[in-house]
């Protein structure tokens, strides 16, 4: 029997997830995919996630965090609501936080100060933290090697760099978070060299619903959204670019995945 699988970046606050999201997590369920962590990327948008994990628990856990592009939102009512959040028995990390130069829809220096705030804490609540970058790696390093001693874990989310941006997240024992960019031949190349560079017990899997729906997948959803029940997926692609079988990745995922977020057996499958 395959070990379950969990989803460690699914975005079901999405609207495009609003009129069937039961059904969502029913084909995740029958799929294998037990666990889902709902994405929070804003300071509403992390209380509606806690308010997913509430209707569904045991299945869903959430993240409580304001992604860089949501800076300039940021402020100390942010920090008291994102605080409250962490508290809650659902929550498992502190994100989607990092930043993002690339488009700036929120400026350099809005998003260093939110990310420091958040960077503090994660140190302060002992939650692992849930990372994005764009365009800003080094920026961004500096930053987690201020609090690499008071960090407990990290995670380089959806992570889609360069070797050299692998190394100094690895250096740093950050997790590495892949999603079904993997699949595509066009963009995703790269990482199927760098995939044996990762530790094994520092892989973990998502899909970052709705979006990245795999390029390889047949056949492809009409409405073209990404679901977390093509987790496996992905996971069968890693297995041939790392030469195991589905059995034994799936095994390292499941306690990977345990492991960070610090999920209990009976909380993240048997």
């Amino acid at each position: 029997m395959l070990d379950p699988m969990t989803d460690i970046g699914a975005n079901l606050t999405d609207k495009r997830f609003a009129h069937d999201l039961d059904a969502v997590l029913a084909r995740a369920s029958a799929a294998g995919v037990s666990t889902l962590i709902v994405t929070g990327t804003s300071a509403a948008g992390s209380d509606d996630a806690r308010s997913l994990c509430e209707r569904h628990p045991g299945q869903l856990y959430f993240t409580a965090g304001i992604h860089p592009h949501h800076a300039s939102d940021y402020c100390s009512d942010s920090h008291v609501r994102l605080r409250h959040l962490a508290r809650h028995r659902a929550c498992v990390a502190i994100g989607e936080t990092g930043l993002d130069f690339n488009r700036n829809f929120s400026s350099p220096a809005q998003q260093v100060a939110a990310f420091e705030q958040q960077l503090e804490l994660a140190s302060e609540t002992g939650l692992p933290l849930f990372l994005h970058e764009r365009d800003a790696h080094a920026q961004q390093l500096a930053m987690l090697k201020s609090h690499r001693n008071t960090i407990s874990r990290a995670v380089a989310h959806c992570f889609t760099g360069t070797a050299d941006e692998l190394y100094g997240y690895l250096e740093l024992d950050l997790y590495i978070g892949l999603t079904g960019w993997i699949c595509d031949e066009r963009r995703g190349g790269h990482l199927l060299d760098l995939i044996k560079d990762i530790p094994a017990d520092r892989l973990l899997l998502e899909t970052d619903a709705p979006y990245l729906l795999p390029r390889d997948l047949r056949p492809k959803p009409k409405s073209g959204r990404n679901e977390p029940c093509y987790l496996p997926h992905i996971a069968e692609r890693v297995a041939k670019a790392t030469g195991e079988s589905i059995e034994a990745l799936r095994a390292r995922l499941h306690s990977n995945s345990q492991t960070f977020f610090a999920l209990q057996p009976d909380q993240a499958g048997h």
